[in-house]
């Protein structure tokens, strides 16, 4: 008899792992933190504390959202409609001039739940006051790579950019050894901050070897202040500074030409795609498939909900692979079994985080969700990587384990008091509109 903490079984496994493995009558077992055991259910007796019954559906990875501003949840549809400039200048940068620890934490509160719910297990977080932000993280129990956001101008948070990266530098001492917290450093963009900045948080990521995530190329209004200030394109402003280098996380990278593509792809720069964003503040649409053939590694992201409106992967990975059939004029451009590895596998990679998590493989963290396929809206199933691209939706997964922990269970999330959680979030949202 083998014994375990935890067994999901009765399902089909996509492991995501190298080799594509599916496993049909699958079984997972869980010790502790990890992944101990993956195979078909073969009638031996098996002991567990815990045994989820998947009914049928699919296990697989816990997806991954490559670039969040978490507590901007409590900014959902605060200024909709409007393009990137004015939206920063006239309504966030204002909104945030305002904000307290306790709106961040709140926020970031509200972002792991809706995310557990949809089927996210880990998510890279950039935001203002970003120590309470791990707080929630942390009692959320979600893992997450997250770093206080650096501006030129004085912070409601940390105040001068100095203090920024100080303040930085302590969250990387205090979460160094936390087993699903990561510390990153995380200058806001070209725009916002100075070339010594820039310089500074790099030799800062370096230093303590964590990444270094900047938003890259995001406007065309981008390019040209750069272009303007500098005489180059963000990218090859970057790499003039010294920046673009493997620790490199660059979000959105829209415009960009073919030879800064194979720049990012030489120097070992990430990149983390966010469609729904750049398509609704007209941003316009990353070069992804071209990046994907030329070897730079791409994850998937959702960006904030004040320019999404949702943390919702799976609404993203339909909206990806159609977004760019449509561009190239192609339907065998971004195929499902591509765009499902940007929410796992290659989000992992993306990150910097592959030997933990992003597949289904015995060693690693067990950060697993479970699909329930017994719908209308996923019946018959012929391809069950289309399915979760095309047909799945967030409030089809009904439970996820993240670090061999159970946070969610038959749709009931474990480690937040929801309803507690949307009373304070609804009270908040009454002294953001005053």
């Amino acid at each position: 008899m083998r014994s375990f903490d935890i067994v999901i079984r009765n399902g089909t496994i996509l492991t995501m792992d190298a080799a594509g493995s599916l496993i049909t009558n699958g079984i997972v077992g869980i010790d502790g933190e990890s992944i101990s055991y993956i195979g078909q259910e073969n009638g031996d007796l098996i002991n567990a504390k815990t045994v989820i019954d998947a009914r049928k559906g699919i296990i697989m990875p816990g997806l991954i959202n490559g670039h969040t501003h978490a507590a901007m949840t409590l900014f959902r549809g605060l200024a909709d409609d409007l393009p990137l400039m004015d939206w920063l200048n006239n309504y966030i940068f204002p909104a945030e001039s305002r904000i307290d620890s306790d709106f961040v934490f709140t926020g970031t509160q509200l972002a792991c739940a809706e995310m557990i719910l949809s089927g996210t297990t880990t998510f890279c977080d950039m935001y203002l006051f970003e120590g309470d932000a791990v707080r929630a993280c942390k009692e959320a129990g979600m893992r997450s790579l997250m770093g206080e956001v650096l501006y030129d101008f004085n912070s409601p948070n940390y105040g001068s950019p100095e203090n920024g990266l100080k303040y930085t530098q302590s969250l990387i001492e205090r979460w160094q050894d936390d087993p699903i917290i990561s510390i990153a450093v995380e200058p806001h963009s070209l725009f916002t901050c100075s070339p010594d900045l820039l310089v500074a948080a790099n030799e800062l990521s370096l230093r303590h070897q964590v990444p270094l995530i900047i938003h890259l190329a995001e406007t065309e209004d981008e390019s040209r202040h750069v272009e303007k200030m500098y005489g180059k394109s963000p990218v090859k402003h970057l790499d003039e500074l010294g920046i673009l280098s493997h620790n490199l996380i660059a979000c959105h990278c829209v415009h960009v030409n073919t030879e800064e593509i194979n720049l990012l792809r030489d120097k070992g720069v990430s990149v983390i795609h966010n469609p729904e964003s750049n398509m609704k503040l007209a941003s316009g649409i990353a070069p992804v498939h071209e990046m994907i053939l030329s070897g730079v590694k791409v994850g998937l992201g959702t960006d904030g909900c004040a320019s999404n409106n949702d943390l919702d992967l799976f609404s993203e990975m339909d909206m990806t692979a159609k977004l760019h059939k449509i561009k190239a004029m192609d339907p065998t451009v971004m195929d499902a079994l591509t765009v499902l590895k940007m929410a796992t596998i290659e989000g992992a990679k993306a990150l910097g985080m592959d030997k933990l998590t992003g597949s289904l493989e015995t060693g690693k963290k067990a950060d697993i969700i479970v699909i329930d396929v017994n719908k209308p809206h996923l019946t018959p199933m012929y391809n069950p990587y289309s399915h979760l691209v095309y047909a799945a939706r967030g409030s089809d997964v009904t439970h996820s384990i993240i670090n061999g922990r159970l946070v969610m269970d038959g749709r009931k999330l474990l480690t937040i008091d929801l309803e507690m959680l949307l009373q304070k979030a609804r009270l908040m949202s009454k002294k953001i509109k005053a």
